[in-house]
């Protein structure tokens, strides 16, 4: 089944927030956004492709965003959806949004990890043994 994937990367490269929606529509745009301005606030800028419908919602729930659209800007999520899409491929698809949600968000999570984004792993020199000693620093603390 194809589904839509919103997601907020900030300016550091680090993904905060992650949507799932089974159409690419008003209501969709509207909970990303509404969500990601709940959870981490009003940006100064966003930067999504030329579709209409976030277009539409940037205006109602962001006026005093500057909302680029310019070619290329988007690069850095684009970049980011293709080593999300490398990983789902094997997968061949997901049942059910919950799934593909938890999936996207984990991602997401050991993305950042990687990226330094967290106080987890950071003794660690290499990228690979990072994460694995981000997630024994996390073991450790649950």
């Amino acid at each position: 089944m194809w589904r839509y994937v919103y997601r907020a990367v900030n300016e550091h490269d680090q993904v905060i927030d992650v949507l799932v929606s089974r159409r690419r529509d008003i209501a969709a745009a509207r909970r990303f956004f509404a969500a990601a301005v709940d959870a981490h606030g009003d940006p100064n800028e966003v930067v999504t492709d030329r579709a209409a419908t976030p277009a539409n919602v940037i205006v109602e729930l962001l006026p005093d965003a500057m909302h680029n659209i310019a070619q290329y800007t988007n690069n850095r999520i684009d970049c980011d959806h293709g080593s999300l899409k490398a990983r789902l491929r094997p997968m061949r698809g997901m049942k059910t949004n919950q799934t593909a949600s938890v999936i996207i968000r984990g991602h997401a999570f050991v993305q950042n990890i990687r990226r330094g984004h967290y106080e987890l792993g950071t003794e660690s020199r290499h990228d690979q043994l990072r994460v694995a000693a981000a997630f024994n620093e996390l073991a450790t603390t649950l």
